[in-house]
């Protein structure tokens, strides 16, 4: 992406086929039915938690620099947060206010002090706004799918929220699919497609859901900043590089905020 597949055409087959991989799956169950009122609430999960997210992100992408994609990114625990609060009445505590803040400062540092590639495209403005509607858009979402978990299965919610996403995402990327030369493929390129689809798109949601049905959204949406961590990791790894003091120290402060935001409530209270 861009060279090969537009971005809008690259949602538009992670949406296809990991949709399809979800009906499957649904279809292999018992199916269960759901009530018509509920089909807004899943129409707007699939409009804020795939078409408006994974449209906003890869155009972003596209367009601006990673560095700074990745840094906007670390407000979504900030708009989860403030949404839970808003819509489910969800307390803020001030120990997740102090996992976030921990975990952000981390995340923000590692990026800061991660070098830039000349190959990148540099910051821009209007990528940037893309990218921060992903991120608010992708906190939305995981609010306003939490009161279904109460009434459905998994499978089922997830499979209506791609439904609705491949609606909505359709218009925006058809043109860039048809366009696609297909023959330029070969197996570097399949393989890079099925990672996104089957491990990005399938295994991601379908984690990403069932981990929604046994804790809060904001413990979700914390582990986001993991990810620096992780290409970090994986880039001196397989660049044969090391991990510096400065990273370790950014590592250690997200896992401090994620921790904080994912213990039980009662943790910290001493028993008599």
């Amino acid at each position: 992406m861009p060279n090969k597949i537009g971005p809008s055409g690259f949602i538009v087959l992670r949406v296809i086929g990991g949709g399809l991989m979800f009906l499957l799956l649904r279809f292999s169950l018992k199916i269960e039915r759901v009530d018509k009122k509920d089909l807004i609430r899943l129409a707007l999960c699939g409009l804020t938690g795939v078409a408006i997210n994974q449209l906003c992100f890869f155009n972003g992408l596209a367009i601006t620099s990673p560095i700074h994609a990745s840094l906007i990114m670390t407000t979504n625990p900030i708009f989860v947060l403030i949404t839970s609060a808003v819509i489910l009445g969800t307390v803020i505590t001030s120990r997740k206010i102090l996992g976030i803040a921990l975990g952000g400062i981390g995340a923000v540092f590692l990026l800061l002090n991660t070098p830039k590639s000349v190959t990148t495209n540099g910051p821009s403005l209007l990528g940037d706004i893309l990218i921060l509607i992903n991120a608010l858009s992708y906190g939305i979402y995981l609010v306003i799918v939490k009161p279904l978990m109460r009434k459905y299965k998994l499978i089922t919610i997830i499979s209506w929220v791609f439904i609705f996403g491949a609606f909505f995402a359709l218009p925006f990327g058809i043109s860039e699919v048809q366009a696609i030369d297909w023959t330029s493929f070969g197996r570097e390129e399949w393989g890079r497609i099925l990672y996104v689809i089957i491990g990005t798109t399938f295994l991601a949601y379908l984690l990403n859901i069932y981990a929604l049905g046994s804790v809060d959204p904001t413990v979700v949406s914390i582990y986001i900043y993991l990810q620096p961590i992780i290409v970090t990791t994986l880039t001196a790894v397989w660049a044969y590089g090391n991990i510096g003091v400065p990273t370790i120290i950014c590592a250690i402060s997200i896992f401090t905020g994620v921790w904080l935001v994912s213990v039980p409530q009662g943790f910290f209270r001493y028993k008599k």
